[in-house]
C-alpha cells in the first residue's frame, strides 16, 4: 500500500495530523472488513455447493458477519431428531481470529454451558486461517456423536457421561425432546 498521503484522495493539506491517522485508520479497516467479507462469501458458496449432512448456515438478513446454523440431531445419539438452533459470528479479522458460536437451543452437552457457548479446541487455540466454516460445523457436529468429558465446559456433565452414560443419555434425550422439537 502506498502511504504516501498526498496521492491519498479526499485528505487536503489543511487536515491537521489527527484527522490524516483517522482517515488513513479507515481506509485500512474498510479493505480489511473488505478482505474477511469475501473471504466469508466464498465460504458461504463452498458450504452452499457442499454443506455438511444435517446442518445448515448462512447469513442472517444482510448481515454477512452473522450467520444462524441449524443442526438435526444424528440418529442413535440422544440428540436424535431434535433440531438445534446456532448464531455464528464472525469478528472482522476473520480468518485471523475464530468465528464466535452460540448454541440458541439449549443443550445437555459437557462443551456446551447454559449460556451455549461452545467449547472446541479449533475455536480457541486450535484455530488456523486455513481452517473454514465448513470444518467448523463439522467440529461442532461432532460434539452431537462424540462430546469431549476431558475438554468439558461443563464439568458436571462431564462427570456423568464418563461415570453413568445410561443416566447422561437420557437427560439428554429429555433435554432435546423439551428444547429441540
Amino acid at each position: 500500500m502506498n502511504m504516501n498521503h498526498s496521492s491519498h484522495t479526499g485528505i487536503g493539506t489543511a487536515r491537521t495530523s489527527s484527522s490524516l491517522a483517522i482517515a488513513t485508520s479507515s481506509a485500512t479497516t474498510s479493505s480489511w472488513v473488505s478482505s474477511s467479507g469475501k473471504r466469508i462469501q466464498r465460504e458461504m458458496m463452498e458450504l452452499n455447493t457442499d454443506p455438511p449432512p444435517d446442518c445448515s448456515a448462512g447469513p442472517k438478513g444482510d448481515n454477512l458477519y452473522h450467520w444462524i446454523s441449524t443442526f438435526i440431531g444424528p440418529p442413535g445419539t440422544p440428540y436424535e431428531d431434535g433440531i438445534f438452533f446456532l448464531d455464528i459470528i464472525f469478528p472482522s479479522e476473520y480468518p485471523f481470529e475464530p468465528p464466535k458460536v452460540v448454541f440458541k437451543t439449549r443443550i445437555f452437552n459437557c462443551n456446551v454451558d447454559s449460556s451455549g457457548n461452545v467449547h472446541l479446541g479449533i475455536l480457541k487455540d486450535g484455530w488456523s486461517p486455513a481452517l473454514t466454516i465448513t470444518k467448523v460445523l463439522l467440529a461442532i457436529k461432532s460434539i452431537f456423536t462424540n462430546p469431549d468429558p476431558y475438554n468439558a465446559l461443563v464439568p458436571g456433565i462431564a462427570h456423568l457421561y464418563l461415570a453413568d452414560r445410561t443416566k447422561h443419555d437420557d437427560l439428554a434425550a429429555e433435554w432435546t425432546l423439551r428444547f429441540a422439537k
